[in-house]
């Protein structure tokens, strides 16, 4: 057996980054679109990469190659052409794309079109659309998700709607096209153009100032349109796995990376799915003999696999880990998942993880410096994890997840999503930097006993996020579970202190085992040390799935927080909407008003939008809202509170006007949600004192099993 350093080296001499370049190539094969792309939930393009994955799969020798059954709502999107003739005669023909609804012309067909500038509510003011088809801008970045103009444009009896980007995505160019997760009902039907097609027609339309701005002075005009887009509620799809058996059949370390894209798909996720095999075929080509069985997951279905659902992205591993393979959880004690990892995204690389991780992260990349090609500013630790890809699906089932870090970088509103995601932009150093990287992280897993859980973190961000303001504000008296949160902190830190010490003599032992030889007296040592710490290990991960039970929740915008953050950032709103209320300033409430829940969506869309997107979050089946089921717990709707303050304001002005009964209702709301906060405070007292528990009856399982002197 070789020392840790030696593995390293041997795996960095092992590294092939052209066959994981030329399997990111290969993927791009099977497609829905022959023009543009697209391989997607459920559809035929997905399952023929599958099957290409499996045979990858099976060909390098991994082991126990299968299909792991799932089930998804899937998407074919085949074609969307519209040709248009201008008023000079020119004739035009776009290839357009598409979002996950369901529509059929059967051919070209003609319709009229009209161009409703950001496509909200007052847009459609005296304008029927009945049948037409609406173009309109939109920036999902800063302003609103495609879900809410689209069933907007539904609700008042259009066709379809055609957004265009305006920034936010796709601004690497003005023929860009992009795709994103609907998030909405399939009837409600949507496509995408680029800017440079629609300024032809929105030129001819003759409703665009010289400065490009939406004047509503709209002209009709006539195109042919001819889309194929199906979607389908419950069908097959496959999440392909495979397995280098290890020594201690208890423990798995898991890599994953999403097979499914739009486009083209090579940064997101070709690249991603071929450096994990790549990091596979390094491990078997080297010879190495894991402690741990290292499990390879091709997921499908992540960037959409659910219909009409707000959490309608990273369907598949929510379905590996929580349906096709429950026992995984307790037995994987990491998640390495891949994203868009053949770009730099920054001058500084990052690893981001959940807090729990963090200090292990810190520790084992603290030797490593990236390539000055690749990152000449280093490489650092994130936490905690996002929303944006698996690894948060595979973290709330009680695993511990990581990603590369993605999400900062340019290229999210540049390339991402775009039929400018492709080779390209293909950088050889970075791709090469995180085969290295990662391939040493899962080395350095591979050789700790125990799983390296440091539960301090958690402990001193839930600290950091109880705002003493704010409880005094609300009554909720944040003292004892400050004090809880202290004893927490301890025990924790005494926890971890003995991982790292179990870990550090079992580093000794296989440094033992390579001196001697493989001699039989050390190999059973390890065993006795694996077989010692199995029920430990187990209490850490209960341990570490009740922290994402008890404290992960989530805002309207998907963002991860504490429970009582939500409270607390709407009674900041409320308290600023009241003072300016008492004032008698219209404006100024309301603009208070937008950061409340998701009232946002109260100021430029109808009732029935608005509630038709809060619905289906609040009461929806949980296998229909899969990884963000009960993480939004409370919400205030304040459209009625919002129509009547815009009245308001339109009617005298900003200042001035009599808002006695806006304040008195505001005051209401104001109540409930320090009621909320109060309760919420209470909740996380209640569960510290749990994981106080838990964390006692974990160090007195250490002190009676694991043994080693």
């Amino acid at each position: 057996m070789n020392s840790l350093r030696e593995w390293e080296e041997a795996f960095e001499q092992a590294v092939d980054v052209k066959k994981s370049y030329d399997l990111a190539k290969r993927m791009e094969g099977p497609k829905t679109n022959p023009v543009l792309g697209y391989r997607t939930a459920g559809s035929k393009a997905e399952w023929e990469t599958g099957e290409l994955l499996l045979k990858e799969m099976q060909e390098m020798g991994l082991q126990n190659v299968q299909k792991d059954k799932i089930k998804v709502d899937s998407w074919d999107f085949h074609h969307a052409v519209l040709r248009y003739r201008d008023k000079e005669g020119k004739e035009y023909e776009f290839q357009l794309g598409a979002y996950q609804t369901d529509f059929h012309t059967e051919g070209f067909q003609e319709f009229s079109m009209v161009y409703l500038g950001r496509g909200t509510a007052e847009n459609y003011e005296n304008i029927d659309v009945k049948g037409k088809l609406v173009l309109i801008d939109i920036n999902q970045r800063e302003e609103w998700w495609i879900n809410f103009p689209v069933y907007q444009a539904h609700l008042k009896g259009a066709a379809a709607l055609i957004a265009v980007q305006d920034q936010g995505y796709g601004e690497i160019h003005d023929t860009s096209l992009n795709a994103q997760d609907i998030a909405g009902p399939k009837e409600a039907a949507a496509f995408s153009i680029s800017q440079a097609d629609a300024a032809i027609l929105k030129e001819d339309m003759g409703n665009m100032e010289k400065t490009g701005n939406y004047t509503g002075d709209f002209k009709e005009i006539q195109v042919l349109f001819d889309a194929q887009s199906t979607v389908i509620r419950d069908r097959e799809s496959y999440n392909i796995t495979g397995m280098i058996p290890g020594e201690e059949p208890e423990q798995m370390i898991m890599l994953s990376a999403h097979y499914d894209s739009y486009f083209t798909g090579f940064q997101d996720d070709n690249a991603a799915v071929a450096m994990m095999l790549g990091i596979a075929r390094t491990f078997i080509d080297m010879g190495y003999k894991p402690r741990k069985t290292l499990v390879f997951c091709a997921m499908a279905a992540e960037e959409w696999g659910v219909v009409d659902s707000k959490y309608d992205w990273s369907t598949g591993a929510y379905e590996q880990v929580f349906t096709a393979h429950p026992e995984w959880q307790g037995k994987v004690i990491a998640d390495f998942n891949f994203e868009l990892p053949a770009h730099a995204h920054g001058k500084k690389d990052a690893v981001r993880c959940t807090y729990e991780y963090a200090s292990f992260m810190k520790k084992a990349t603290e030797h490593i410096q990236p390539s000055k090609e690749a990152y000449p500013e280093g490489l650092e630790v994130h936490f905690p994890i996002q929303t944006w890809s698996d690894d948060f699906s595979i973290a709330i089932a009680g695993i511990p997840s990581s990603v590369n870090e993605f999400s900062d970088g340019e290229f999210m509103e540049t390339h991402y999503h775009s039929q400018f995601d492709n080779e390209q932009y293909y950088q050889e150093d970075v791709f090469r930097f995180h085969h290295e990287l990662y391939g040493r992280l899962v080395l350095a897993i591979d050789r700790a006993a125990v799983v390296p859980l440091d539960f301090g973190r958690l402990f001193q961000a839930v600290k950091a996020s109880v705002d003493p303001d704010m409880c005094g504000r609300t009554g909720a008296g944040e003292e004892e579970l400050l004090k809880k949160l202290n004893r927490a902190g301890k025990l924790a830190e005494d926890l971890y202190d003995r991982v790292k010490a179990v870990n550090h003599r079992y580093g000794e032992l296989l440094e033992a085992d390579r001196e001697n030889g493989q001699g039989e007296g050390t190999e059973n040592d390890l065993r006795k040390l694996e077989r010692c710490c199995r029920e430990f290990n187990r209490r850490l991960l209960y341990i570490f799935r009740k922290e994402q039970d008890y404290f992960v929740r989530l805002n309207w915008h998907d963002e991860v927080l504490f429970p009582q953050e939500a409270a607390g950032s709407n009674l900041e709103a409320i308290y600023k909407a009241l003072d300016c209320l008492r004032q008698g300033d219209a404006q100024g409430s309301l603009d208070a008003v937008y950061g409340i829940d998701n009232n946002r969506y109260a100021f430029q869309f109808d009732r029935e939008v608005f509630r038709y997107f809060t619905e289906y979050v609040l009461n929806q089946p949980a296998d229909r809202l899969k990884w963000g089921a009960g993480r939004i717990i409370r919400h205030e709707n304040l459209f009625e509170l919002v129509t009547d303050l815009k009245n308001a304001q339109e009617t005298v002005g900003c200042h001035g006007a009599d808002l006695k009964n806006e304040y008195e209702r505001l005051l209401k709301v104001a109540g409930n949600q320090e009621q909320c906060y109060r309760d919420d405070i209470r909740y996380m007292e209640a569960s510290v004192e749990k994981l106080i528990g838990q964390m006692e009856e974990c160090l007195k399982v250490f002190d009676r099993e694991v043994q080693f002197s």
